[in-house]
């Protein structure tokens, strides 16, 4: 459920940020990055100690 929201919040910043004038491609970037901290925490939470999975 948290990807899904991470991803919800990632395209929400590159579309606001996109009608503030900023360069689509550079707005994208920006979402890409939070979208790839999320699924790499999701990947990696697995592995913290007490998650057995």
């Amino acid at each position: 459920m948290g990807l899904i929201l991470t991803a919800t919040a990632g395209l929400v910043v590159w579309i606001v940020l996109w009608a503030l004038g900023t360069k689509g491609f550079d707005a994208f970037m920006l979402a890409a990055a939070i979208i790839l901290v999320g699924a790499s925490l999701k990947l990696l939470s697995g592995y913290l100690p007490g998650r057995r999975s």
